[in-house]
């Protein structure tokens, strides 16, 4: 990308084509540059199979070239067409309780289906073959939210997907066995057809059988997304990529899903209600650019409200801004919207567009055309990196294998503790990178594991490196359990880091619902407390009360040139926890802004320090030398940002220039 690619998600099937030179219109004065299109229309280009009807998209296609907007051309098969479920009913996607999912909406279709399959192939290869070397399209955009509406399907043709993926993984049934510790209760397995998918049954279903079952249904879905690939590529050169949805679809697994698209794309939308949400919102752009490894694309965001929550609250003026220049800060290229123009019909009538349904006499109009042309701006941030010293581990397969059901208990959440790490590094203005417990550590200054339970051999490895290197690491509660398969690490808890964290663990000692422990250092912890024995580590605070009084709570053991601390609680961000990462960070040399309130977000992108003010007061931020990136105002030491605003800095000096 050259600049900052600005639009939305376009229907122009929902409209006469008298509306089409409206909106072109209004594009170019909103300085829109990339629509999506045709990502819902298989019933309208194939009105019955292979009857084919291209007019009104050769004519939208042609018209956004010729007024300087490019195409994201979509794959439609997010929506099959009513034909197709009639003529293969055995499409339809079974859930675990072993219910056939009906039509009348989008997804909802098994994704290991032979005839979805072969339909898929066929609409695709049309699209292809028409529009590959058109120089309106600038990208493929395949499928939409692959995992939405059906991540897992329970049907009897996905269970025998099940069974050659397993087989194609373990080669035989002995080794499946070993792996699965099927022995425990005598679920031994004599060959791959024997295995069934775990729908509803009684508690206790093998975990091992339910994680694998979980990463062949995401393989499926990338198997689905590789044949439409594999047959664009054939016609096109232009990149392709499919919209995630992070930190939100917990099915899919996205560092697999980074390695397949050419471009990684995010959806992203508050929920709305949620306090200081706008955390959420630079936790989620900061996992997509860890999952991408650099520069990604915002593919749908919302103008104001979405229409699927209990609760669709509009966004605030300036709110909008706020929360497209945080993506961008935090590394996206592309800020796009669902949608162009609100619809007046389907199930997403309420839900807002960058054109309402009141028109450009708007708020909303008024604050998309203006956020057109503040990204013009900015476009020296394309393709630049993201400052950040500290690293948080994020591992989908842990998510899925602490959230199996009979842990020690239900309060163990994967996202609770990372959230609860995050939000403390944000109001102490650390930016932060997520990465795989296996990817390389070693530019951190510090990293945290605030939730790895499911950790492999491999990654226990890299993390003692890292430590051993001279890292300095972080570790919360019930980390470093289990392998790959859910199974124990061999001797005392937690065997995957007990070297590394110097210590172990005699037993797990769950908290009652609502019951809280203190500690002799002042602060408060929840949700968990163990019996930790020590090898080698030192005590930096001990549990005061509880079942374990008088024993470690906080450690910090010294390994190599390195340093890795132990949290045996859920220690909350006003309990202890900051000042915890407040001396970790300060032992580990990690530098941030001072000066400025906790909800004053501030990010280093490329030469730019983005500034963006979450107060209803005014502020004036210290320290800072430079050139107002969008109207070239000089700030000489301090950035005042009117209330709810946001400042771009074109970093001159941290200091003021000797001499003066």
């Amino acid at each position: 990308m050259r600049t900052i690619r600005y639009g939305g998600d376009y229907n122009p099937e929902q409209w006469p084509e008298e509306v089409w030179h409206e909106d072109v219109r209004l594009m170019r004065e909103a300085g829109v540059d990339l629509v999506s299109l045709g990502v819902f229309n298989w019933g309208i280009v194939e009105p019955a199979p292979g009857e084919y009807d291209f007019g009104g998209l050769d004519r939208i296609i042609d018209l956004l070239h010729a007024n300087g907007v490019g195409v994201d051309l979509g794959t439609p098969t997010a929506s099959p067409p009513a034909w197709l479920r009639r003529a293969h009913p055995e499409i339809r996607l079974v859930d675990s309780d072993g219910r056939t999912m009906s039509g009348g909406t989008r997804h909802g279709v098994c994704p290991s289906a032979p005839a979805f399959r072969e339909a898929c192939a066929s609409i695709v290869e049309r699209l292809a073959a028409r529009y590959g070397a058109h120089p309106a399209v600038e990208l493929w955009h395949i499928h939409n939210e692959f995992g939405w509406g059906g991540a897992e399907c329970y049907c009897p043709v996905s269970e025998r997907a099940f069974h050659r993926w397993l087989e194609s993984e373990y080669g035989d049934i002995d080794r499946l066995n070993e792996a699965w510790g099927t022995a425990f209760w005598g679920l031994v397995y004599r060959s791959f057809d024997q295995i069934e998918a775990p729908g509803a049954a009684p508690p206790g279903v093998n975990p091992a059988l339910q994680l694998d079952w979980r990463r062949f249904s995401n393989d499926e879905h990338i198997a689905g997304y590789r044949i439409q690939r594999e047959i664009i590529a054939r016609y096109s050169e232009v990149p392709a990529t499919t919209n995630f949805m992070v930190p939100n679809c917990k099915e899919m697994d996205y560092f697999r899903w980074a390695r397949e698209v050419d471009v990684v794309s995010n959806n992203h939308y508050l929920v709305a209600e949620r306090p200081e949400n706008h955390i959420e919102l630079s936790m989620s752009a900061d996992l997509t650019r860890g999952v991408a490894g650099g520069p990604w694309m915002l593919m749908e965001h919302s103008t104001s409200a979405v229409n699927w929550q209990p609760r669709n609250l509009a966004k605030r003026p300036g709110e909008m801004r706020r929360n497209s220049l945080a993506h961008l800060a935090r590394g996206a290229d592309g800020l796009l919207f669902f949608q162009w123009r609100a619809s007046r019909t389907g199930a997403e009538k309420f839900h807002s567009a960058m054109v309402p349904h009141g028109g450009t006499d708007t708020r909303v109009w008024r604050e998309v055309a203006s956020l057109g042309r503040d990204l013009k701006q900015l476009s020296e941030a394309v393709d630049s990196e993201v400052a950040a010293e500290v690293a948080i581990l994020w591992d989908w397969e842990s998510w899925w294998a602490l959230e199996l059901e009979w842990r020690p208990s239900v309060d163990l959440r994967f996202r609770e503790r990372v959230e609860a790490y995050y939000v403390s590094l944000w109001k102490q203005h650390v930016t932060v990178d997520f990465v795989h417990p296996e990817a390389d550590l070693r530019g951190y200054k510090l990293v945290v594991a605030p939730s790895s339970y499911l950790l492999t051999d491999a990654g226990a490895k890299n993390l003692r490196g890292y430590v051993e290197d001279g890292g300095r690491l972080v570790v919360s509660y019930f980390s470093g359990i289990v392998d790959e398969y859910d199974v124990v690490h061999p001797g005392a808890h937690p065997g995957a880091l007990r070297e590394t964290l110097g210590l172990w663990i005699e037993e797990f000692h769950p908290v009652a619902e609502g019951a809280s422990l203190a500690l002799d250092s002042g602060a408060v912890g929840r949700i968990w407390s163990e019996h930790v024995r020590l090898e080698g580590a030192e005590v930096l605070a001990a549990f005061a009360d509880g079942p374990d009084a008088g024993r470690p709570a906080l450690t910090r053991n010294r390994l190599g040139r390195g340093d890795a601390w132990y949290v045996a609680t859920a220690l909350d961000d006003a309990t202890g926890l900051r000042n915890l990462l407040a001396d970790v960070l300060d032992s580990s040399g990690v530098h941030r802004p001072t000066g400025a309130p906790e909800q004053v977000e501030i990010v280093d992108r490329g030469g730019l320090r983005f500034l963006i003010n979450h107060t209803g007061e005014y502020v004036a931020v210290p320290g800072l030398w430079g050139i107002d990136a969008l109207d070239g105002t000089p700030y000489d030491g301090e950035v005042p940002i009117a209330a709810g605003g946001v400042a771009v800095v074109r970093i001159t000096e941290e200091a003021p220039p000797q001499g003066t």
